[in-house]
């Protein structure tokens, strides 16, 4: 995949793997459209970043993901990368009734709107001479932690539907990635902390995403990262041990 002169939309980017992406591609000469429900994150990010191009888009509503991708083919008719990276992470008791409001909202940013916004932005990547899909699953799509079974479940189904994706466009210049990260030292899974501003750890993301851009450029489509290695190769043999 070529990492300079694209025009890329990154869902998610005001924070966390998704801004790191956004920091890094904008360094290497693209012009980078982040989107995001936060306008104060969005603002902020936009002081300090003029050259970034932001949009207020919950990708949770349907409509919401319309529009943004309106908006994108008639402002940005270049646009020849997408990264779907937006997602959230809830703990779910399932030997208990679970309140479906949280299950849905897993559903619906992990894996519905991927496949909503890669539809819908399927024929303006594939008119571009070269352009990519990226997704960002989880190294949880394999060895799954049980007290967070929905969010497992939908980067498995991503990493699923990445591989029907990737055969769909096999015949377009639309290269499907997927990006496999471990645990990141990001905010994801707040809703598991007291502290909602606090990180839990993992890998530092300067580490993630120097492996991650060079997977890219190495046009390594399918691209586990750091600690994911294992819970791709070994998913059996870590599963236990996870969830000890």
């Amino acid at each position: 995949m070529q990492t300079s002169g694209n025009t890329m939309l990154i869902t998610g980017g005001t924070s966390g793997i998704g801004l790191g992406f956004a920091l890094e591609f904008l360094k290497r000469g693209n012009t980078v459209i982040i989107c995001g429900r936060r306008e104060d994150r969005l603002e902020a990010i936009r002081k300090e970043n003029p050259e970034i191009v932001t949009r207020v888009c919950d990708v949770a509503d349907a409509s919401q993901r319309e529009n943004l991708c309106r908006w994108i083919m008639l402002e940005y008719p270049r646009t020849n990368v997408l990264i779907n990276n937006a997602g959230i992470q809830l703990a779910t008791r399932l030997t208990d009734p679970v309140p479906l409001d949280r299950v849905r909202s897993e559903v619906e940013i992990n894996f519905i709107a991927p496949v909503h916004l890669s539809s819908m932005l399927s024929h303006q990547l594939a008119s571009q001479p070269q352009a990519a899909i990226i997704n960002i699953t989880s190294g949880l799509a394999f060895a799954p932690l049980a007290h967070m079974p929905v969010y497992c479940a939908t980067k498995a189904a991503l990493h699923s539907l990445t591989l029907s994706m990737r055969y769909q466009f096999r015949h377009t210049p639309v290269q499907v990635f997927e990006i496999i990260p471990p645990s990141v030292d990001t905010e994801l899974g707040h809703d598991m902390r007291e502290d909602k501003s606090q990180s839990h750890g993992g890998m530092p993301i300067k580490d993630f995403l120097r492996d991650a851009m060079t997977a890219l450029e190495n046009d390594m489509l399918e691209a586990p990262v750091g600690p994911s290695v294992n819970l791709r190769a070994k998913r059996e043999e870590m599963f236990p041990i996870m969830n000890r």
